[in-house]
């Protein structure tokens, strides 16, 4: 890549940084900026997750304060996640990369339709909640482990589908949130673990993006209180849908 294009890239970055912190989505800006720099959607879709990586770091240190007395659970969990990251970055480096091509714009436009009814689905976890103990049901590790295959394969909104999972299985919202930050972490530890050493990385972009996707999120987390949601929320969205029209017209 040019520096002009590693520029671009890191500027991207700092912004799906931002939005990740305000409303998430990020990946919804900065793997479709990757393709349309010229990489591949395989090597544009490893190069965003292990980009994005040190921002989930930051997403664990804010609800450190929520993991108190969970450690069994955070363990059991967290095991699920490996595996199940583990199990969907080695489905995406042994499938074609044309079976990826096709995959992928429904990947972006279900990511994207999940982005716009998560206000809805707050609310209604909200409403539900009680907050009481309760044993973890079966089907909540079948959940986790096929969300984070998911998140291990591709990623996009793999926060607002972890939140789903956990909110209704758990009934605890502000615990479903703080599990997923750790969830997410462990996904995307494993992704750049087995991207950095089986997948197409592209380690220019990286090098610039990295630092401006972990300055995107703590920019983020000082001003979320200000930044309007809505508006935010409804431009990713509509972003992704674009994004998701134009990959189907390359297949």
């Amino acid at each position: 890549m040019s520096a002009l294009d590693l520029a671009i890239a890191a500027g991207v970055a700092l912004v799906a940084g931002v939005v990740n912190s305000v409303a998430g989505g990020g990946s919804l800006i900065l793997f479709p900026t990757l393709v349309a720099l010229g990489l591949g959607t395989v090597a544009a879709n490893v190069t965003n997750s292990i980009a994005q990586w040190p921002g989930y770091l930051g997403g664990v240190l804010g609800f450190r304060a929520e993991y108190a007395g969970q450690r069994g659970r955070l363990v059991r969990f967290s095991l699920v996640a490996l595996l199940g990251g583990v199990a969907g970055s080695v489905l995406l480096l042994t499938t074609p990369t044309a079976a990826f091509d096709v995959v992928v714009p429904v990947l972006v436009l279900l990511a994207s339709l999940l982005l716009a009814v998560q206000p809805l689905l707050t609310r209604r976890l909200k409403q539900a909640e009680d907050g009481g103990p309760r044993r973890d049901p079966v089907w909540l590790y079948v959940a986790l482990f096929l969300a984070t295959v998911y998140g291990g394969y591709f990623g996009g909104a793999l926060g607002v589908i972890l939140v789903g999972v956990l909110g209704v299985g758990l009934h605890r919202l502000k615990l479903a949130n703080a599990l997923k930050s750790a969830l997410s972490a462990v996904t995307a530890t494993v992704t750049l673990v087995v991207f950095g050493l089986f997948g197409p990385v592209d380690w220019q972009v990286v090098a610039v993006a990295a630092p401006a996707s972990l300055l995107g999120g703590f920019l983020g987390a000082r001003i979320a209180t200000r930044i309007p949601t809505t508006p935010l929320r409804v431009f990713i969205v509509v972003f992704g849908v674009v994004v998701a029209i134009y990959l189907f017209t390359r297949i």
